[in-house]
């Protein structure tokens, strides 16, 4: 057992996945695919923007002999399936600009993890862009694919090539990982490059940048339930004061004060 920075940081997921040869192990083993690549881009846009929102890709890296763009994206986020959509398209739509028809000379590939999980609640989804047959069978157009990854979820069912990498992510999120549990020696790579003594004092430093600003999304994000519930409470309230119910009764179904009550009819 040894202890490990979570993957669930953006500055240790992309420390480790910015180096090109896990980059491209994991691409194999999630897209299927074979990809060669000298380096791997971090908070990647391009010079001239698609549209009227800017794209930022967390890693990205394209092979140019067999014509690929493969983007990984970690983050969680309430739209991550529209945001997510958007960059993706965004990586297509570059390419026209710079062609002389409407075709994406390179193949692009999204993966997402989603280290949080999703409310979906399923280990792996995916957006095809190939056209198919009435009959389901795929055109050799349009190759471009979203992958979307759930460590959390993962199952007896999950693709083999996606078992350890996906008990790994979520392996370390508390911590700590047996690394014996592991065959892979890319994923002991993983282990030994996000060890505690490996983590850098600035590394820590945005480590807690991260935490604390989760921290208070999070606090925002119940605040504003909390709020919400309180004005359907007091809106229905209201409608029971409009029916000239008993302010007695109205006070013990919403659990408002009389005084509460008297406020909310004088409004």
């Amino acid at each position: 057992m040894i202890k490990v920075a979570p993957l669930r940081y953006d500055v240790i997921f992309k420390k480790v996945f910015s180096k090109p040869h896990i980059f491209t192990a994991f691409v194999k083993d999630i897209a299927g695919i074979d990809i060669e690549i000298d380096k791997v881009e971090t908070e990647k846009s391009f010079a001239k923007n698609i549209g009227k929102i800017g794209s930022r890709f967390d890693l990205f890296a394209e092979d140019k002999k067999n014509r690929i763009i493969v983007d990984i994206q970690h983050k969680r986020h309430s739209d991550h399936y529209d945001r997510f959509l958007y960059y993706h398209c965004a990586a297509i739509l570059q390419q026209a600009t710079n062609s002389k028809n409407y075709g994406a000379p390179m193949r692009v590939y999204t993966i997402v993890i989603l280290t949080s999980g999703d409310k979906y609640k399923t280990p792996v989804s995916t957006t095809d862009f190939a056209p198919k047959t009435i009959e389901g069978e795929s055109l050799e157009e349009t190759q471009h694919k979203i992958i979307y990854i759930c460590p959390k979820y993962l199952n007896e069912k999950t693709p083999e090539t996606y078992q350890e990498w996906l008990k790994a992510i979520d392996d370390s999120l508390d911590g700590e990982v047996e690394e014996s549990k592991y065959h892979n020696p890319i994923i002991h790579e993983i282990f030994a490059t996000i060890e505690e003594e490996q983590i850098t004092p600035q590394e820590y430093a945005r480590m807690k940048d991260e935490y604390s600003n989760e921290e208070y999304l999070l606090k925002k994000t119940q605040q504003a339930k909390q709020e919400g519930r309180q004005e359907a409470v007091e809106d229905n309230a209201k409608k029971m004061l409009e029916k000239g119910l008993d302010f007695a009764l109205i006070s013990e179904i919403t659990g408002l004060s009389l005084d509460s009550l008297k406020k909310i009819l004088r409004k």
